[in-house]
């Protein structure tokens, strides 16, 4: 590896380690800008330029929250991400969802329920915080996993109520500290987070990819300043504004968050669909469902989150004439009686079921019901229906028996 010291290089010899990381920190930058390169070509290949509406469609495919046996750096990464996300996820919904009240006239207070994974959050992201201190820690010359954290309990045990100490029946036993996130307590190992976080590529190698004779790696590597003669960087220290160079970040973390923060920009610019997948099983056979994993994957991708926080509200809606078209045998006469205002006889039909009070509302367009309140509706409906029948085959018996009754006189005489 070459360095400039004092003006001149001086050639540094690496163990074994120090080329390990350096080839993989290689393989990670060198995957992701040909990714992003794809991405954007894509972009440029799909896109009208002569197109004035900045529109434009994204696919978002995240893993989903990860709970492991180990648990380290990547894992720690991701559900952040993921807690970010959900809470987005829970903010644009339910957010959506209580307009919906307040355009209907439906008494409602309205609740951020984006904030339930605020303390998760806010231990990641304050000043203090654990990504702060690992940024801290990676930059310390002298840093190392025991003062890493002996820094992070310092700091969060006890002062952060999802800041938990290791917690019993973990298998990873050397695990260090645990988070209690929306889907569940995770334990963590931060055993060589520090070096994972410097992610140092080796700028005497990249040097050398600038000067590849393959085109599409040089472009990839274009915005790296490897290692460039003196006056170069005295040349690039004169740029300002939009002829400055590509902000550099000296971490991954640094990095992650900030692409993290463009991601929800434009996530919070547009208007999002969400969809979930779910593997039934891990041996690839249809028909066969693992109860086990799929409860699992509803746990860790905001599935269940998401159902919580919907029974609170009014999951069930339904716009007046479909209710009046498929609930009216319960009163019928009343409901015809008030025929064409809808509205009142469905506040009939509702009104006569004491199961359901207080857990309907009635808008201007439709009606609103809570969790498992249609359910119950569903359940007098099959009755009224059931004495229909009963009572028209009460009819039809007792036509058969005097028919049979007739048949029997008849015979006698």
């Amino acid at each position: 590896k070459a360095v400039v010291f004092n003006a001149e290089w001086v050639y540094k010899g690496q163990n074994a380690d120090n080329c390990l990381n350096s080839v993989a920190a290689l393989a990670r930058s060198m995957y992701n800008r040909l990714f992003m390169w794809l991405v954007d070509l894509c972009n440029r290949t799909l896109i009208d330029p002569t197109m004035k509406k900045v529109n434009f469609i994204g696919v978002l495919d995240i893993a989903g929250f990860e709970i492991f046996e180990f648990n380290t750096f990547e894992q720690i990464c991701i559900n952040f991400c993921n807690e970010k996300l959900q809470q987005f996820f829970n903010h644009h919904m339910f957010v959506l969802e209580q307009e919906i009240y307040v355009r209907e006239g439906i008494e409602w207070e309205m609740v951020d329920f984006g904030m339930d994974l605020e303390a998760t959050i806010q231990l990641m992201e304050k000043p203090m915080g654990l990504m702060a201190i690992l940024e801290e820690e990676t930059l310390f010359p002298k840093s190392s996993d025991k003062s890493f954290d002996d820094k992070l309990k310092e700091n969060l045990l006890g002062k952060s109520p999802v800041f938990l100490k290791k917690q019993p029946g973990s298998k990873d036993k050397t695990a260090h500290f645990a988070i209690a996130h929306y889907a569940g307590i995770v334990n963590y190992n931060l055993t060589d987070w520090l070096t994972k976080n410097k992610d140092s590529m080796n700028d005497t190698v990249v040097d050398q990819m600038k000067k590849a004779d393959n085109a599409l790696v040089v472009y990839l590597f274009r915005d790296h300043p490897g290692q460039p003669e003196e006056e170069v960087k005295k040349a690039d220290k004169g740029k300002k504004g939009k002829d400055a160079a590509t902000k550099t970040f000296k971490t991954v973390s640094s990095a992650f968050r900030a692409q993290l923060e463009a991601l929800l920009t434009t996530l919070n610019s547009t208007d999002p669909h969400f969809i979930r997948c779910i593997v039934p099983n891990n041996v690839k056979t249809p028909g066969l469902l693992d109860s086990a994993l799929v409860m699992h994957q509803l746990t860790c991708n905001g599935v269940l989150e998401g159902i919580r926080i919907c029974r609170r509200g009014f999951p069930n809606r339904c716009v007046y004439a479909d209710f009046k078209h498929r609930f009216v045998i319960i009163k019928p006469k009343e409901v015809h009686a008030l025929e064409p205002d809808l509205k009142a006889g469905t506040k009939v039909i509702l009104e006569s079921i004491r199961e359901v009070d207080d857990r309907w509302r009635l808008g201007h367009t439709m009606v609103f019901f809570r969790a498992g309140t249609i359910g119950l509706v569903e359940e007098v409906r099959e009755q009224c229906i059931k004495a229909i029948l009963n009572y028209i085959q009460g009819l039809c018996r007792g036509y058969l028996g005097r028919m049979q009754y007739k048949k029997e006189i008849y015979k006698r005489t």
